[in-house]
């Protein structure tokens, strides 16, 4: 190939665009652009995309499946702020061989996670 492919974003299926929308707002996503059943949330180069659908008949675990990642550099430090912010996270950070990392789900079940270390 001699075309360079970029990843840019993702986009989610979710049942409220702006109880969304302030969630991801809370770990410094920047909103681009938002109506009644879309919003585009940035953070760095990449973006997620909130679609407004029906998800209740939707299987939880088929949700909780959907596995968006992170990073920082100080994961402790973050964790203090989000918290006294009212994140509930699942467990305090965790070490991992890889990683140290954290997770929260989001309104709709999608789990968030968030790591300090690089992966591979």
């Amino acid at each position: 190939m001699t075309e360079t492919i970029r990843f840019d974003g993702i986009s989610l299926p979710v049942s409220d665009v702006e109880r969304s929308v302030a969630f991801y707002q809370q770990f410094g996503f920047e909103l681009q652009v938002q109506n009644a059943n879309f919003a585009l949330l940035r953070l760095g180069e990449g973006t997620i995309g909130l679609l407004k659908m029906d998800v209740s008949k939707w299987p939880s675990a088929l949700r909780g499946a959907v596995h968006i990642e992170l990073s920082t550099d100080n994961l402790d430090l973050l964790f203090g702020e989000l918290k006294a912010q009212g994140v509930h996270f699942a467990s305090p950070p965790i070490d991992r061989a890889w990683e140290r990392q954290m997770f929260t789900y989001d309104p709709d079940g999608y789990r968030l996670e968030i790591a300090q270390g690089r992966r591979g």
